[in-house]
């Protein structure tokens, strides 16, 4: 039966017609690109693990210092209506990381990107996310700076506190590296079912507790510090209220101290009640690790002595085996040396910092690969796909 057109016949002109709306943003909008905002080759060692796994090639960018240290970027190619994400892994000069991060970010937002996703594997400055006497909260700073550079999205790696997400005013995925962790403990710790999971303090016991229940191991709770923090330094805010002093006659006194005595207060009927100084213990732990291989897990593992000094408790105690198991490996100043010289049995952390110059002083530190979810992560933002895949059986207090 012949096929009838209805609604007469039209004139196809097959001469090429010009588009524009959306359909030409329909083109630019399944591009994306990576660039590595790293001024140091060392630092672009997990930004090409990135780009391997994702297929793509990393941006075409220059990032350097001027001899009167300033820092300058050049963006290579064309970045207009597209998706960026800067991968920025932090070294030990974190004020120029940060700096590159931020000079990159706005030199992208002024060359009309679509979208800029900063992939900051540690973010700097967490730490300085709580009022500490007359200081200030850096990480706050950090983000406002961050947004104003131009950034509108933010994946990381294991923020320091959680609530760090709500110093950002875009969407920040907090990722976990805790499953890579744990299937190095399955896989290369032998005889790991005879293993106890340890928090350093009590502020750890919670993460500590996370990686129990997944192993199906027990938990061991530190308690007490080997050193003063910096909580117990004399603030002046621990001064008593001011109160004016009376009168002076300098009768009967030559010199330059001029006795008086404190007056009575002006509201004989109100007094305070004064807060009993807190009294540190020495390190003890709380439960059995007797005969079994003490696992210490944390988020970040810089200043070592705390972790020497564990170790050695634990050692008292009768763990025969101690291994340090943590995200960030930031490994600070004699950190190797420090390690080497320990108790300590292995240390084994993610590539979310460059180490390779750490690992070459101290053999005991160990690598795990985090690249895989940092670049799902990133092909899930472009696609606007879930992310919940990558948060499977992870709770809220994870």
């Amino acid at each position: 039966m012949p096929i009838r057109h209805f609604g007469g016949y039209r004139s196809v002109s097959h001469s090429p017609k010009l588009s524009y709306g959306l359909a030409k943003m329909n083109v630019s909008k399944s591009g994306y690109r990576v660039f590595s905002a790293n001024s140091t080759t060392a630092c672009t060692e997990l930004a090409k693990k990135i780009t391997e796994r994702l297929g793509v090639e990393l941006g075409k960018s220059l990032v350097y210092q001027e001899p009167n240290g300033e820092t300058r970027v050049d963006v290579k190619e064309s970045v207009r209506g597209q998706d960026i994400f800067i991968i920025q892994t932090i070294p030990r000069d974190v004020n120029t990381a940060i700096m590159e991060l931020l000079v990159m970010a706005y030199a992208l937002k002024t060359s009309c990107a679509k979208n800029i996703i900063g992939v900051i594997p540690y973010f700097p400055y967490s730490k300085q996310c709580k009022m500490r006497k007359r200081g200030s909260i850096v990480c706050k700073l950090l983000a406002s700076m961050l947004a104003k550079a131009g950034l509108t999205h933010i994946i990381t790696m294991d923020l320091h506190q959680k609530e760090i997400q709500g110093f950002f005013s875009f969407p920040v995925d907090n990722l976990r590296a805790s499953p890579f962790l744990i299937q190095y403990i399955q896989e290369e710790i032998p005889d790991y079912r005879n293993a106890i999971i340890v928090a350093k303090s009590p502020s750890a016991a919670k993460r500590a507790q996370s990686y129990a229940e997944r192993l199906r191991l027990g938990l061991a709770v530190m308690h007490g510090e080997a050193h003063h923090s910096e909580l117990d330094m004399v603030d002046g805010r621990n001064s008593p209220p001011f109160s004016p002093p009376p009168s002076r006659t300098t009768q009967g006194h030559t010199g330059l101290e001029l006795p008086y005595s404190r007056p009575p207060a002006p509201f004989p009927g109100i007094e305070l009640p004064r807060m009993m100084a807190k009294e540190k213990p020495p390190i003890t732990v709380v439960g059995d690790v007797g005969g079994r291989i003490a696992i210490i897990v944390d988020d970040i593992v810089d200043d070592v002595e705390d972790f020497v000094a564990a170790a050695e408790i634990l050692k008292e105690r009768g763990a025969y085996k101690i291994y340090i198991m943590a995200t960030h490996g930031l490994l600070s100043a004699d950190a190797p040396r420090i390690i080497e010289e320990s108790a300590i049995d292995e240390v084994v952390v993610t590539n979310t910092v460059p180490h390779e110059a750490q690992k070459l002083q101290c053999p005991k530190i160990k690598t795990v690969d985090v690249s895989m979810i940092l670049a799902e992560a990133i092909r899930r933002t472009h696609n606007g796909e879930s992310m919940a895949y990558l948060f499977r059986n992870i709770a809220v207090d994870d």
